[in-house]
């Protein structure tokens, strides 16, 4: 019975997803639309996150009679690639029970909550299927067997935030969050990355037992490395310090989703990662270092932001951030036992709070919250914490615009040599896409002259030809015709005129920034 109960815990993820489809086919083919699909919708969500809960109080059971979780569960082969294999693995142990059926319960709990606070609205069962989703990419993260299945629960749980911040997508405040938010995330993720090909290259595995086992066998480099990847991940997606400014744009979303994101489980799920990176980290002990101060920037923080908060959501935000940097800290002084149970605690208590939210904001106009009384003349302090310390702002200067101007960059190369080797013509009259054509097309513009073009050289040989004449042509008249040396000193002046605008454009900080990368990946 229990071997049988093990090789079904692959339903728990599962479970939720398929109420996701459910929903989903069902509003696709018209049978669960407006009020009169609420039912089915909400019976679907609720029955998926039912069964998965039921399964892990099994499991939880089971654990209990024997005395021992069952530890790992490896079905089959999901990638093979030399010596590589990456499994379709699950790890239930103790740490992956625990914070699975507490999530199934918070998971559950809200999602009923759900069912009459959304009632009549307009995305009710787009709503109830991304909830969904997210539950099972939550569950699949807490139970994943090896980094890769990790990731992919990960990503899932992402996307997911990025739709339900974004929910009222007719509210253009709304819509930009959720993509700050999403994009935020995104340098956690490069950093999950990182440490998975670090892993793969070092140890020759991904699976979690196999990874932190092997922990002994890499020196205080090679372990801090791979684990300042994942803890990179883990830091943003906790809205840690110095991602700790995305997480405040995502209160746009219902109440609901805020409450089982940012207030409960998903907040958490870098803590979670830590945890299971115990042995790795105690092995580097700059990381471990790094994971405390950056809790305690962040505690810094989430207090005097906390401070000047008028709405109720945002005074609980700020709480979590705080709580969550304790964690972190904990993490870094080696105390995880203790980081797990204030993460458990924290996450019910806060949840209810954000649940009951609502509540709590008809019965009063401002939070009964005012800061101490040694910063309340610090005009300065509180300027700065209304702004939450421009963390935006420079972030914005460091990473959003140099990107944009690699991007402008780009386009300028492709627009000026790629294009032209392929036979596509100038920027003046390229076509880059479908929607390019049809703007060009109803708004009267002449189209591309393909006899035209076709005088010329076509293709990269063509052009290659076509080039190759017009140098041949310009070296025999400008050098050899004209002699004396003249025209070769002219053209000798036009390279070097070539050569520091090249160098001008190099040294610019964005190109710098590429280039320490670059030798940054080499050298790895």
């Amino acid at each position: 019975m229990g071997e049988t109960l093990q090789r079904l815990c692959w339903l728990i993820p599962l479970a939720p997803w398929l109420a996701a489809l459910w929903i989903g086919v069902g509003y696709g083919v018209g049978r669960s639309r407006g009020e009169a699909g609420e039912k089915t919708t909400a019976r679907a969500a609720l029955g998926g996150m039912g069964a998965s809960l039921l399964l892990l109080l099994a499991l939880d059971l089971q654990a209990w009679m024997t005395g021992a979780p069952p530890g790992e569960v490896d079905f089959h082969a999901w990638l093979e690639s030399g010596p590589l294999r990456i499994g379709f693995t699950f790890t239930l142990d103790r740490l992956a029970l625990a914070m699975a059926t507490l999530s199934a319960t918070i998971s559950l709990l809200t999602t009923r909550f759900s069912v009459h606070y959304l009632h009549r609205e307009e995305g009710f069962q787009r709503f109830f299927a991304i909830l969904s989703l997210f539950n099972g990419a939550l569950l699949l993260l807490f139970l994943s067997g090896n980094a890769v299945l990790a990731f992919a629960a990960w990503e899932v749980m992402g996307v997911s935030s990025w739709l339900l911040i974004g929910y009222a997508f007719d509210r253009p405040v709304a819509t930009t969050n959720a993509v700050r938010a999403f994009v935020a995330n995104r340098f956690g993720d490069a950093g999950f990355l990182v440490g998975v090909a670090l892993s793969v290259h070092w140890l020759g595995t991904v699976e979690w037992k196999a990874l932190l086992s092997s922990a002994e066998r890499l020196d205080t480099m090679q372990s801090g490395l791979i684990a300042g990847g994942l803890l990179l991940a883990a830091l943003a997606k906790s809205g840690q310090f110095p991602f700790a400014a995305w997480i405040a744009r995502a209160l746009e979303g219902p109440t609901p989703s805020s409450a089982i994101f940012y207030g409960s489980m998903m907040v958490h799920a870098g803590v979670f990662l830590t945890l299971r990176l115990e042995p790795l980290i105690l092995h580097a002990p700059l990381m471990m270092a790094l994971l405390f101060l950056m809790g305690g920037l962040t505690v810094g923080y989430a207090l005097v932001c906390g401070w000047v908060q008028s709405d109720v959501k945002s005074l609980l935000l700020f709480s979590t951030q705080l709580q969550v940097g304790l964690m972190f800290m904990a993490c870094g002084l080696g105390w995880f036992e203790l980081a797990g149970w204030h993460l458990a605690l924290h996450a019910l208590w806060r949840s209810w709070q954000f649940l009951t939210s609502p509540e709590f904001m008809h019965g009063m106009v401002r939070p009964a919250w005012k800061p101490p009384g040694w910063v309340q003349g610090q005009t300065r302090l509180h300027a700065a914490a209304l702004q939450r310390f421009w963390l935006e702002p420079m972030a914005d200067a460091l990473l959003v615009r140099p990107t944009e101007s690699l991007g402008r960059d780009a386009q300028s190369f492709d627009d000026r040599l790629v294009n032209r080797m392929v036979g596509l013509p100038g920027t003046a009259g390229a076509v880059a896409s479908l929607a390019d054509w049809e703007e060009r097309t109803e708004g009267g513009e002449e189209s591309w002259d393909v006899s035209a073009a076709a005088a010329g050289g076509r293709g990269v040989m063509g052009r290659l030809l076509e080039r190759i004449s017009h140098a041949l042509h310009w070296f025999e008249e400008r050098l050899v015709l004209r002699g004396g040396g003249e025209g070769l000193l002219s053209a000798l002046h036009r390279v070097g005129v070539y050569f520091l605008l090249a160098d001008r454009l190099l040294s610019r900080p964005r190109y710098l920034m590429v280039f320490i990368a670059v030798t940054f990946i080499v050298i790895l």
